[in-house]
């Protein structure tokens, strides 16, 4: 059976971002021996609008808002091990005894500059029944950044389950906010 083009187009990009092809099959996973080679657009033209409910239209708006990952009003896109961590966090705050979590984990803990990461932020999503990941890739201050969102269909609806840096090596489930 043929490697499914989004796919192999995924790691092409994943390697254009900077990932080494070992980085890129352990994120998405190995391409079949006989997948065809992809080809990425050269024209500088802009990536293509995320679908209404995949995955990748779950993970947006967290580059469109700073913060958003810690709004308890969020907290419906999240399911576990993610969400027990944010209310953790949140019951944390509240107690008044700090902070756990950096507001800014979307953006790999890096101050937040729209007009920055709009010029270069590009998505990748790949879905596995219903399961999926979304690697982010984009750069601030002139540093390179990724993550990689992971994802599950819950009643019909996408949810955040983690969020790892790739650059930075954490994991939103490996927080302790207690």
């Amino acid at each position: 059976m043929p490697w499914p083009a989004p796919l192999a187009l995924a790691t092409v990009c994943l390697l254009a971002a900077g990932l080494s092809s070992t980085a890129a099959q352990d994120l998405i996973g190995a391409p079949p021996a006989n997948a065809p080679a992809a080809s990425l657009p050269t024209d500088g033209a802009p990536a293509a609008p995320a679908q209404p409910g995949s995955p990748t239209a779950v993970v947006k708006p967290f580059y469109e808002h700073a913060g958003l990952e810690l709004d308890p009003a969020q907290r419906s896109h999240f399911a576990d091990p993610a969400k027990s961590v944010l209310d953790k966090s949140d019951a944390l705050r509240k107690s008044g005894q700090g902070e756990c979590l950096d507001p800014n984990m979307a953006l790999d803990n890096a101050a937040y500059d729209r007009a920055e990461i709009d010029k270069s932020l590009k998505t990748i999503e790949a879905v596995k029944g219903d399961e999926a990941k979304v690697v982010v890739a984009f750069v601030l201050a002139g540093n390179p950044h990724r993550l990689e969102w992971k994802l599950k269909k819950i009643d019909d609806d996408w949810k955040i389950t983690d969020l790892l840096s790739v650059t930075g090596e954490w994991a939103l489930s490996q927080y302790q906010c207690e």
